[in-house]
Parts: C-alpha cells; sequence; structure tokens
C-alpha cells in the first residue's frame, strides 16, 4: 500500500551520480528512516515530500522505496545550515555555514538569493566569492526546475541527468523548437524517444525537423539489418509508413538531408537501368575508406612465384605434409602480394593452409600476428596453429575516452600507430562487419601482408555489411577458394552433410552415422526433454567433454523451442538452486553460481584480468563483446559485482548495474554462435518463419560442431530449410566501391568463383 511521509534530509549514505540512485537518511517524528529512489539532484538539509512503500531489505532492513517525491527549501534554520554544510553549495563547508546561519538566521536563504552581496558581511567571504556562492544556488535551481520539466515529458531521470548536462538551460528552447536534436546529439535517445517527447511539446508532425529525424531513423533500422543503403524508393516508403506523411514531404527532406551531407545520394547501375540509392554519409564513406585501403595495400611484394613454390614444398617435405595444388598456391599468392583471401567450407584444409603460410613466412623471418572476430574463435585459432592469436578488438588495442557526455570507443593502433607486424592474418571473416573491418584496415600499414580466411557460405556478420561476400564479388584480390574435403575431414558426416547442405542437397537423417544424428519428435516438451538426457547424462561420456561444453542451437529467441524458454528449463536442470549456491535476481532472470552466460552487447569499459596460479595477474584489459561466453563463479552482495569467467580465463567483475546485458546461454541462437565450435552441437527444429529457417543458417549450425550433431524434430523442416536458399538480401556494395577505383585483376591472376 502507498503510504507518505516527509522530513528533512539528514545525511546521503549512497548516491550514484550517473543514474540518480540514492541511499538517505531523514528524521521522521524525531525517528530516523532509511530511503532509497532514483533523484536528479538531492542535498542534505532540504525538506521532502515523498509517496512510496515500506520494504524489507535481507542485509539493510526496514527502507522507505520513494516513487513520487517533491522538495522544499530547508525552513529552519537548522535545516539551513545542514543544507550548506554538506558540501551541496561550492564553496561553503561546515564552518562556514554554521557561521553564515548564525549570522541571518531563518532568513538566510532569502538573502542568499535577493541579496547574495550581504554574504560579505561575514568573515572569510569576499564580494567576489559571494557572487559565485550564488551563481551556484541558481544553477542548483536551474537544475531542479529542469528535472522537473523534463519529468513532465516522460523521460527518465537517468537521460533527464544527461540532457541537462549536455544543454543547460537551453533545453527548453529545445524542446520548444526541435526535440530532435536529441536523437543526435545524445546517444541512447533516438527517434521513438524524440518523437513522443516533441509530441508532447506540441511538434508538427509534418515538421522538416520531424522527417528529417525519421529518415535517419529508417536508416539506421536498416543498419541493423545489416544493410549499408536502401535504394530511394524503398527508403520513402518505409519513411512514409513510420511517419504517416505523404510522399513530397519525404522526398523534400531527402533533399535537405542531402545538402547537409547527413546522407549520400548515388545514381547505381544494374542492369542497363539506373537506381538512385540512400545511404547514411557514415556507411558510405566507411565503404569508401575500406576500398582505398585495400588497394593501397594490394601490391606485389617481391618473390617469384617459383621461388615460393620451391621453398613451400621444401618446408612441407621436412614437415611431412603434403599440400594439394590450391593450397600451395595459396600459400604462393600470400607470399607475393599484399592482400590475399582464402575460402572454403570445413574440412577443406583451410587450418592447413594457414599454418603452411606461418611455416613459410617463419622460416623467412618475417612477424605475424593472427586474430579472429571473437573470443572462442581466436582461442581455436591459437590451439590450430600453435601460435597466439587475439580478437581484433583487442589487436587494435581498444580503449575508450569521454567526450564529457558519454565514453567513446578507439583504437589505440590506426593509421597514426599503425600494428607492427609483417604479416597479419584474420580467421572468421564472415564475421568481420564494416565498421571492424574499416578500422583493422585503418591499423595496416603499406607493405604488411594481410591475409583474410572464412567460409562465405556462413552467416554474414551482424553488424551492416558483407565485407567477406563483396571482396570475392569484386574479384580484385588474388582469392582461392578449397572445395576438396580431405580423406580424414571426409569420414566425418558433419563435414560431408555440410557440404551437402550448402549444394541444396537432401541429407540422410537414418542414424546410421556415428557424428550426426535425427531424434523426430513433433512435441516441443518431448524435445526439451530429449535435450536435458543428452546434455546431462548421454553426451557428456560420447564425446569427452563436461555438459556445458555441449550448446543448444536454436534459430529463435521466442516460442516453445526459442533461447528464452529453453534457457530457463534448462538452468533449472543443469544448474538447479543450491542453498550452497549464491544468487542474483535481474529482471525476470535468477543468476545463479555456476551458471552459462553470455554478453548480448559490446561494453568497451569492463576491466578483465587473466590470472596464474596464485591469482598472480598474467594480462589484463578492457572490452567484453557481444557473443562472448562465460561462466558465473562467484556472487558480491557488500561490492554489488558478480565474478565472471569469459573465453580464454578472463576473469570479470560484473556490476550489478549491467545486468541487463547479460543473459543465460545453455540455448543460444544460431546467429549468436558464429565464430564458435563446440564438441557437440542440439538442433531443435520443428519449423518457423520461412524468411528465417534458411539453407545457410542450418549449415552455420551443423558446422559448429567438431565431434556430434544431434537433430531433434521434423524431418520436413530440415528437408525445407536445405531447399530454402533464399537469404535475406543485404544492400552492400563494397565491391562497387573497389571497382570504381581499380580495375579487376587478369582472369589468369585470380583464383576463385563467381558469387
Amino acid at each position: 500500500m502507498e503510504e507518505k511521509i516527509s522530513g528533512i534530509v539528514e545525511h546521503i549514505i549512497y548516491r550514484n551520480e550517473e543514474n540518480g540512485y540514492t541511499v538517505f537518511a531523514i528524521t521522521k517524528e524525531q525517528e530516523e528512516l532509511t530511503c532509497v529512489g532514483f533523484f536528479a539532484h538531492i542535498e542534505e538539509g532540504i525538506g521532502i515530500e515523498a509517496e512510496g512503500r515500506y520494504t524489507d531489505h535481507y542485509s539493510y532492513g526496514r527502507q522507505f522505496k520513494v516513487e513520487n517525491y517533491s522538495f522544499r527549501a530547508p525552513e529552519t534554520a537548522e535545516a539551513i545550515e545542514i543544507y550548506l554544510g554538506s558540501g551541496a553549495v561550492k564553496g561553503i563547508g561546515k564552518a562556514l555555514a554554521a557561521r553564515i546561519v548564525k549570522h541571518f538566521g531563518d532568513d538566510t536563504l532569502r538573502i542568499m538569493e535577493e541579496e547574495p552581496e550581504r554574504l560579505a558581511e561575514i568573515k572569510g567571504i569576499s564580494l567576489r566569492k559571494a557572487r559565485e556562492i550564488a551563481e551556484t544556488l541558481a544553477s542548483m535551481a536551474g537544475m531542479r526546475q529542469a528535472m522537473m520539466f523534463l519529468e513532465g515529458f516522460g523521460i527518465s531521470l537517468k537521460m533527464s541527468i544527461r540532457i541537462y548536462r549536455k544543454y543547460g538551460e537551453e533545453i527548453y528552447e529545445v524542446l520548444k523548437t526541435n526535440p530532435y536534436r536529441l536523437a543526435d546529439d545524445i546517444d541512447g535517445i533516438g527517434f521513438l524517444t524524440a518523437d513522443r517527447i516533441a509530441a508532447r511539446a506540441g511538434i508538427n508532425a509534418h515538421s522538416l525537423h520531424r522527417i528529417r529525424s525519421g529518415i535517419l531513423y529508417t536508416l539506421s533500422l536498416a543498419a541493423g539489418e545489416g544493410n549499408v543503403y536502401l535504394p530511394e524508393e524503398e527508403l520513402v516508403c518505409r519513411s512514409m509508413e513510420l511517419l504517416s506523411v505523404e510522399r513530397e514531404s519525404v522526398q523534400e527532406a531527402l533533399a535537405d538531408l542531402s545538402i547537409d551531407r547527413r546522407i549520400i545520394l548515388r545514381q547505381q547501375e544494374n542492369g542497363g537501368t539506373g537506381t538512385r540509392i540512400v545511404y547514411y554519409a557514415q556507411f558510405y564513406y566507411l565503404e569508401l575508406g575500406a576500398a582505398r585501403k585495400l588497394l593501397e595495400l594490394s601490391r606485389p611484394m617481391g618473390p617469384r612465384e617459383e621461388d615460393v613454390l620451391a621453398d613451400v614444398d621444401r618446408l612441407s617435405k621436412k614437415s611431412g605434409i603434403v599440400l594439394e595444388e590450391e593450397q600451395r598456391r595459396a600459400v604462393a599468392l600470400a607470399a607475393m602480394n599484399g592482400v590475399v583471401i582464402l575460402t572454403g567450407g570445413p574440412g577443406t584444409g583451410k587450418t592447413t593452409t594457414i599454418n603452411e603460410m606461418i611455416r613459410y613466412f617463419s622460416a623467412s623471418d618475417l612477424s605475424i600476428m593472427l586474430a579472429a572476430p571473437t573470443g572462442r574463435a581466436a582461442k581455436r585459432m591459437t590451439e590450430t596453429t600453435g601460435y597466439e592469436a587475439s580478437t581484433i578488438h583487442r589487436l587494435l588495442e581498444i580503449s575508450s575516452m569521454s567526450d564529457g557526455e558519454m565514453e567513446r570507443v578507439i583504437f589505440e593502433r590506426n593509421e597514426d600507430n599503425p600494428l607492427e607486424a609483417d604479416v597479419i592474418i584474420i580467421d572468421e571473416m564472415s564475421m568481420v562487419d564494416l565498421f571492424l573491418f574499416h578500422s583493422l584496415l585503418s591499423a595496416v600499414a603499406v607493405g604488411t601482408r594481410l591475409i583474410l580466411v572464412g567460409d562465405v557460405d556462413q552467416l554474414p556478420s551482424v553488424g551492416a555489411g558483407a565485407v567477406l561476400r563483396d571482396l570475392l564479388a569484386s574479384r580484385a584480390f588474388p582469392s582461392v577458394y578449397l572445395n576438396r574435403i580431405f580423406r580424414q575431414a571426409g569420414s566425418s558426416d558433419i563435414v560431408v552433410n555440410a557440404h551437402k547442405i550448402n549444394r541444396g542437397e537432401d541429407i540422410s537423417l537414418d542414424n546410421k552415422s556415428k557424428d550426426f544424428f535425427f531424434l523426430k519428435r513433433s512435441d516441443p516438451n518431448h524435445i526439451i526433454s530429449n535435450m536435458i538426457l543428452l546434455v546431462r547424462d548421454k553426451l557428456p561420456s560420447y564425446v569427452h567433454a563436461q555438459p556445458f561444453d555441449i550448446q543448444v542451437l536454436t534459430p529463435m529467441r521466442k516460442g516453445p523451442l526459442g533461447v528464452e524458454r529453453l534457457n530457463a528449463v534448462l538452468q533449472s536442470y543443469l544448474n538447479p538452486p543450491d542453498s550452497h549456491k549464491q544468487e542474483k535476481e535481474s529482471g525476470d532472470k535468477i543468476f545463479r553460481v555456476g551458471d552459462k552466460v553470455m554478453q548480448t552487447r559490446n561494453n568497451y569499459e569492463l576491466v578483465w584480468e587473466v590470472r596464474g596460479r596464485n591469482r598472480i595477474l598474467k594480462a589484463s584489459g578492457s572490452g567484453i563483446f557481444n557473443g562472448d561466453m562465460g561462466i558465473l563463479r562467484s556472487i558480491d552482495e557488500f561490492g554489488k559485482y558478480m565474478e565472471i569467467e569469459f573465453d580464454d580465463g578472463r576473469m570479470v567483475d560484473y556490476p550489478f548495474g549491467s545486468l541487463e546485458d547479460l543473459e543465460h546461454a545453455y540455448a543460444v541462437t544460431i546467429h549468436k554462435s558464429q565464430g564458435s565450435e563446440y564438441p557437440a552441437v542440439l538442433l531443435p527444429l520443428l519449423g518457423g518463419p520461412k524468411m528465417l529457417m534458411t539453407r545457410n543458417l542450418l549449415y552455420t549450425a551443423v558446422t559448429r560442431a567438431r565431434q556430434c550433431v544431434i537433430i531433434l524434430g521434423s524431418s520436413e523442416t530440415v528437408e525445407a530449410m536445405i531447399h530454402n536458399e533464399s537469404e535475406l538480401g543485404r544492400y552492400t556494395s563494397l565491391d562497387l566501391r573497389i571497382l570504381e577505383m581499380a580495375d579487376p585483376l587478369p582472369a589468369d591472376g585470380q583464383e576463385g568463383r563467381d558469387l
């Protein structure tokens, strides 16, 4: 039941300045009461009238949780002295506060606001200091007023603080004339929030500001789908639907945005007909910059082909490795060129080829760097090559800097501070988006060999772009497509079936295989029961792994076989409640010590450490990224963090305030599994949207398994996915930017295939 209280803020126990969460004590009927809530601004000594409810905290006892409140200025001399002595007013401490109140009594605040020059009557206060104190008081009053003003627009306290810090007293003019500036100027405020605020502020729905902002929002949504641009007609139609305005208004705003260079309009030729396309300016220049840098790097590197091949054969003979002709050719191209692409499916010898490249360059005393997009992919690269590999983010030495409003991500390695290596090999290139690729290229010096490796038939990157596909489509760089399955890999039905799926051929589901199984089930609950039995009891001994190493992959987040339901059920069986296990509730999730967890967005500020024996620090850095997986090791209620061990042994003290970025990972979507490899994979497949249930989704899922794949569900669904080659197309044009700047290589200098 909601209750009301009032009193004087005696002292502030804890305050988080970022989100305004505050714990403070008030005097109520001569008793001290602890209150908690979110406050834009609060000072000791100020009066408060609050509505809320009493709660019993298991550690801190009885508290009052404030839900609505209002402040009143301190009225008595005693309250004023507490207020001024709290440090809330810059330049006034406890001793000076006592002297001021002793001199002016109950009239102190009125004099400070209306006759501030009289403060100079107090020993130790000059006329200049008196004016500074008056300005501080006015600023504090202005902030409180602004917070109340913004609250009327439904803006959260945390966001109100950021808005006020950005605009100050200008906020009233911003909301009156163009609230859409918020979406441009402040990270975390998007078009929909700005549009809601604008509607409350009475901004006309046909305002040019609104339509401009809506167009940019539509382009940002398209980027979230992987697109670098949209055809003009599609953009106009999407914007008209979003904004409920006529075509002419959208066309006018497009022209306006183009003049301001917020968007780039291009004419794209397509079979003799031209189509106008529209880029968010940032993405156009990212593609342009990537194309320019690639062509700078792509240059002959000196050795003659016959000399390289002779050295490759000598090294292969010494190591006992027999290379196929296309593998020999790949090593030779890598030695002779600045940029080389190596692609192929599972079991076609990409790893062997990478190892021979490393052997060749090492014998030539060239320095080598290896990297991949994710921690798991980098760990696997280290294991298969014997050379230390890192994530691309760590390779580029990611860090952050504050611009006064938000933390901004920067890479310490860039054009001014390039990577110091003769050869850089990047694996899992299908996962690399345009932004990360541009950042990587910026840090590669001309004269460095850049070797890009990946499987072009896997799902594309989560972020915008289709980098590997576009590079191959341009045919502008030496590239080798490995397509022969080697004998050892050919004994694996995982590899054989993956290639059949990729070619659109039906696969055998007769369970005569030793590593590829199908369990026909039509009830989602039966599928889940079978998965629990397999993960917990049957598969660990079969693949010689722990239950947590076995991964459930599913196409969807929602539904009876979606990530959200599967994680809740799997957690209850694989890591059930235990009186000896600490827990932390967050929203509708309960995190328990021992849980398998995954990061769901990039957090560049989280600090990690790698510790050796006796917890001796071996390495440290910052940044936990979307898709990183780990195990919850401990929960510290006093320190308000969870200790999580992520990939590569990275230990992170994960703050309670960031738990919305964490989810359980007993089951993950197939998209989230990219770059990872597991001893065994379970795939529940029992129907789903046709646009989602595609061939390359199934291909990507199957190729995540090292020793065993088990599909549970419908054979008709599996067959439909194999024959559904319609991928969600992406509008990208890195290949066109490359071809605009350079002629493609002649046919005899190119190994590859048409896409």
